[in-house]
């Protein structure tokens, strides 16, 4: 039987596994989102205000903030069009701090004291919804959508000049991915059973984008290596006392200098299947 401490790091495992999906949707339009700690923010505080207020059962509560998160992120989405690089970055950044001095200020919902009363959520919940939303994003990658996202990406202006809406493709790309780190940030509520505005910050923006840099940026399943190395790792070096944090910086730099593209790549799924295929 998994005891509560390494079911708490496989719940950590799966909430940063859903929300570098959702920066990993937002990247492959070619669009660089730091604001989805916000997103997770929105649909933390939505998703505990129904369950504990308004008695909503805790599936429904998730699907209305993802919904909320969705909503916003569209409409974030057509202003974040005339950005791009590290100006949209930015952009993103400010949107990010916006949100969560929102809520540092917002009394109704507990302001800089936090939010709580929500009902404690299980593991196998949590992985329900992470396992779910990553084969539903690997399904969405075999679509013609994904074709449009990937053309967007490669060359913005060759997509437009064949017909492509780019516009509804790296806006609707920027909704789902909110919507996702909403699921995310609810989970991460009723697995703590207690939210404040902090937990939302620029450092959970940096790491869900750690995540996919760390784990690949052009596969949806390198958002599951890149939250796995980022719990776990820290803990196998706990041996390592006070060196624990240099040696996992020196772990990470040496990953990132010897697979500059993240653990996974298209390339190396692609080497998998044909594998398969002559076996």
């Amino acid at each position: 039987m998994m005891s509560t401490y390494h079911a708490g790091l496989m719940a950590d495992c799966g909430i940063l596994m859903l929300g570098a999906l959702s920066v990993y949707i937002i990247l492959s339009t070619g669009q660089l989102s730091l604001g989805n700690a916000g997103f997770m923010g929105i649909g933390a505080y939505v998703s505990s205000w129904l369950t504990v207020e308004v008695g909503l059962p805790i599936t429904l509560a998730l699907v209305a903030g993802a919904m909320v998160a969705g909503a916003i992120g569209v409409v974030i989405g057509f202003p974040a069009l005339r950005l791009k690089g590290i100006y949209l970055a930015m952009a993103t950044l400010g949107f990010g701090e916006m949100v969560r001095s929102f809520f540092l200020t917002f009394e109704p919902l507990g302001g800089s004291g936090g939010y709580s009363g929500m009902a404690h959520i299980s593991l196998g919940y949590i992985w329900i919804w992470a396992g779910g939303t990553l084969l539903v994003v690997m399904a969405l990658e075999r679509s013609r959508f994904w074709l449009e996202v990937r053309a967007t990406h490669d060359d913005e202006t060759a997509a437009g000049l064949i017909g492509l809406d780019t516009t509804r493709t790296k806006v609707g790309a920027f909704g789902l991915g909110a919507a996702v780190a909403a699921v995310a940030g609810g989970l991460l509520a009723h697995h703590q059973v207690y939210i404040e505005p902090g937990d939302f910050g620029f450092q959970r923006s940096i790491d869900l984008v750690l995540a996919v840099i760390l784990g690949g940026s052009t596969v949806a399943p390198g958002a599951l290596v890149g939250a796995g190395l980022l719990v776990l790792l820290p803990e196998t070096l706990r041996f390592l006392a006070d060196w624990r944090l240099a040696a996992f910086g020196s772990l990470l730099i040496l990953v990132l200098l010897v697979r500059r593209q993240g653990i996974l790549d298209r390339n190396l799924f692609r080497l998998s299947f044909l594998r398969r295929r002559s076996a």
